[in-house]
């Protein structure tokens, strides 16, 4: 069995935490003190929804404290699935925003507005705001990629989310200022979708692994071990875990040496290969007789 684990990279995912929770708590106060200054519920609200962004880099921070890849005696797997409980959580702050902006949107619809004063310098202050988001949410997505962190490219959805709203707030303030009142409401609705799909993406790049999916096709596997010389057949393949960051292989190998240590020395081939084809990965073999015959190529 080969053990080779994947890179901890958490020291770097937390220095990304720390540099997004300091932006993220000036782009809070900001919002706050031009919401203050404008009379704007609507910001006050989206200075509110900020607050979610840094709560994420809080639980970010915790979630990644937690999820090392390093095996112990009580988790034998690592802990890496606590990056993706992580990842599930921004995915339920994503669904609250949704939530949260369709309600102010209807709430704007049928009751009585609310009078906003904007003025030039609230404006430049709100589109340096959007640029502090996006900045942050391009960063994160970059680094988030290159590590493979699902908790990063979650958390660049959720303040993506973010970038929308201002942007939704900031039409609507102009649109209030140039007496068109419905634009902002009118901006509301497919902002709100388009939260509501960066929550469905989170949850579906993080729950196959948490219900352990299938991570490498067994065929694909099976065409990899029959090219090492003395494989006869392989069958029972299973896998798990996330490819590029560690996964986990099970088979049973028929080969063709009879006696113990040529075996061996065929399934370690065997272990190589898979290991630098699909590694970082745990590969477990078990050796079947030279007779033994399976049609199943997997479960």
């Amino acid at each position: 069995m080969t053990t080779r684990l994947s890179t901890d990279h958490r020291r770097a995912v937390r220095r990304v935490l720390l540099i997004t929770l300091g932006l993220n708590l000036l782009v809070v106060l900001l919002k706050s003190i031009i919401g203050w200054m404008t009379g704007s519920l609507s910001l006050l609200a989206d200075a509110l929804h900020s607050i979610t962004d840094s709560a994420n880099n809080v639980l970010g921070l915790l979630t990644n404290q937690l999820a090392s890849p390093k095996p112990d005696r009580d988790h034998p797997y690592g802990h890496q699935k606590y990056e993706a409980v992580g990842a599930l959580a921004i995915a339920a702050f994503l669904g609250t925003a949704c939530f949260e902006i369709l309600q102010s949107a209807l709430e704007r619809l049928f009751l009585e507005e609310t009078t906003v004063t904007m003025n030039a310098t609230a404006l430049w202050v709100m589109l340096g705001i959007l640029a502090i988001n996006m900045v942050v949410a391009f960063y994160e997505r970059r680094v988030g990629l290159r590590l493979k962190s699902h908790l990063l490219t979650a958390d660049a959805h959720h303040t993506m989310s973010d970038v929308w709203i201002t942007i939704t707030v900031i039409g609507g303030l102009i649109g209030v200022w140039q007496g068109l009142a419905w634009l902002d409401v009118a901006l509301a609705f497919p902002v709100a979708l388009l939260v509501l799909k960066s929550g469905w993406e989170v949850l579906r790049e993080n729950l196959p692994w948490l219900v352990d999916e299938m991570a490498i096709a067994p065929e694909a596997i099976h065409a990899q071990v029959m090219q090492v010389p003395g494989v006869i057949n392989c069958h029972n393949i299973a896998s798990r875990g996330l490819l590029g960051r560690q996964v986990f292989i099970d088979m049973h190998l028929i080969v063709e040496p009879t006696d113990v240590p040529r075996a061996h020395e065929i399934t370690e081939q065997v272990e190589a290969r898979l290991d630098q084809v699909f590694g970082p990965a745990r590969i477990t073999i078990h050796i079947e007789p030279y007779d033994y015959k399976s049609p199943h190529i997997s479960y």
